[in-house]
C-alpha cells in the first residue's frame, strides 16, 4: 500500500516539473521595440476603488512610455478616499490623462468587470491596455507588449507581472500563481486552439485588440465573474478568438495583497470560478496535494516507520522533482530562493484556500471583497 501511494506521488510530482521545464522554453518574455517602429495608440485603463495609496504611481508609470502614442483612463468605482481628486489632479496636468466616475453598479455585474467595461467603451486607441491599480508598467513597458501582441498574432494577451511579496503568506502562496500556470497548462498546445478549455490568463495585465474585444462581448461577457484572469481569455476563444500567454516579469511588477489576511480572502474570493469550482477541488486537491505536498510527508515518516525500499526511493524522488520544478519557477521569476523550502507548506495553504472557498460557498456565503460581494444575475 505505501509503495503504491509513493509510486503514485512521483507521477503527481514529475507531470508539473515536465511541464515546467517545456513550458520556461515557450513562455518567453517579449523583446524591445525596434528603433524607429511604428507603434499603434494604447489606451491603458485601470479601475480603482479605494486605491488613494497608489494610483498617482500607477499612472505616472503607464504615462512614462516612451514612443508610444498613449491616454491613460482611470475609472473611479466609488472610491471613499482621495482616489479621484488625485487622478483629476494629474488630468489636470496632463490631457492624456481622464478620470471618470462609475455609474451605480448594475444587478449581477462584478464591480472590476462594470468598470472595465465602461472604460474600453470610453477608450479611442486601437489598443486596450487592462491594468489593476496595484500594477506599475516598466518604462517601455507598452512597446514591449505591443511587440508581444504583434509576434504572438492573438487577439488576446496576458503575462504575470513580476510579484513583490513582503509577508510570510504572501511569500509562500503568490509564487504559486507561476507553479500553477506552468506546471500544468500545456502553453504550446494551448496556442494552437482556440478552446475554452485551455484560457489562461492574469488579470493584473491584459492587451486586447480593440476591434476583437467588442466582437468577444468585452468584460460584458463576464460580466458576474470575479475571476478575469480565466474568464476573459475564456469569451474570446468561445468567439473563435485566439489568446496567448507571455513573460510579463520585465514589463510590470505588483505587489497583490499586503497583509495575510488580504492573501487569504483575495485567493477565496475568486476560488470558486477556478480550483475550487464543484467539479475541479477534487482533482485539484489530488494532484497538488498528491504530487506537492504527500511526497514530503512520506519521506519524513516512511523512515520513523522503518519502510525503506521502493516507497522511500519513489518518495525522494518525488519530493526532488516538486523542488526543481519550483526552484526553475524561483530563479526565472527573480523568486527568493530560499521560499523554495516552504513549498509544501505554500500548496498545503492554498488548498486551505480552496477548500474555505468551495465550503463557504456551499453555505451559501460569498468572500465579500472592497466592501462588494458577488450578486446573481
Amino acid at each position: 500500500m505505501l509503495e503504491l501511494l509513493a509510486v503514485t506521488a512521483l507521477l503527481l510530482a514529475a507531470i508539473p516539473a515536465l511541464l515546467v521545464a517545456i513550458n520556461l522554453r515557450v513562455y518567453r518574455r517579449p523583446a524591445p521595440a525596434a528603433s524607429g517602429t511604428k507603434l499603434s495608440g494604447m489606451s491603458v485603463l485601470i479601475p480603482a476603488r479605494d486605491e488613494e495609496a497608489g494610483i498617482g504611481a500607477a499612472v505616472a508609470a503607464a504615462l512614462d512610455q516612451p514612443g508610444v502614442d498613449v491616454e491613460v483612463l482611470v475609472m473611479d468605482d466609488h472610491s471613499t478616499d482621495r482616489t479621484a481628486s488625485i487622478v483629476r489632479e494629474l488630468a489636470r496636468d496632463d490631457p492624456r490623462v481622464r478620470l471618470a466616475s462609475a455609474p451605480a453598479l448594475p444587478h449581477g455585474w462584478c464591480g472590476k468587470q462594470h468598470a472595465c467595461q465602461r472604460l474600453a467603451d470610453l477608450s479611442s486607441k486601437p489598443l486596450l491596455v487592462f491594468i489593476d491599480a496595484d500594477v506599475r508598467l516598466q518604462r517601455g513597458a507598452l512597446a514591449r507588449a505591443a511587440g508581444a501582441l504583434a509576434a504572438s498574432g492573438a487577439d488576446l494577451i496576458s503575462g504575470v507581472p513580476y510579484q513583490r511579496t513582503v509577508g510570510a503568506l504572501e511569500r509562500l502562496v503568490v509564487p504559486l500563481i507561476h507553479f500553477v500556470l506552468l506546471g500544468f497548462l500545456p502553453v504550446s498546445h494551448m496556442r494552437r486552439s482556440t478552446r475554452p478549455a485551455f484560457a489562461a490568463g492574469c488579470g493584473q495585465l491584459f492587451v486586447a485588440r480593440r476591434e476583437a474585444y467588442f466582437r468577444s462581448g468585452g468584460h460584458a461577457a463576464i460580466q458576474a465573474s470575479r475571476h478575469d484572469g480565466i474568464a476573459l481569455p475564456r469569451a474570446f476563444r468561445r468567439a473563435g478568438l485566439s489568446t496567448d500567454l507571455f513573460d510579463a516579469t520585465a514589463t510590470a511588477s505588483c505587489r497583490m495583497y499586503r497583509s495575510a489576511a488580504e492573501v487569504w480572502r483575495g485567493f477565496a474570493k475568486n476560488a470558486t470560478e477556478g480550483m475550487a469550482a464543484p467539479g475541479a477541488i477534487v482533482p485539484w486537491t489530488i494532484l497538488l496535494g498528491g504530487g506537492q505536498v504527500l511526497p514530503f510527508l512520506l519521506l519524513a515518516a516512511l523512515p520513523a516507520a522503518g519502510v525503506g525500499g521502493l516507497a522511500l526511493i519513489c518518495s525522494a524522488a518525488a519530493v526532488l522533482l516538486a523542488l526543481f520544478a519550483r526552484s526553475m519557477l524561483a530563479w526565472r521569476f527573480r523568486q527568493r530562493l530560499i521560499d523554495v523550502v516552504f513549498h509544501p507548506v505554500g500548496v498545503a495553504l492554498v488548498l486551505a484556500i480552496q477548500w474555505y472557498a468551495r465550503i463557504r460557498q456551499w453555505r451559501g456565503h460569498a468572500v465579500a471583497w472592497k466592501g462588494r460581494v458577488p450578486v446573481e444575475g
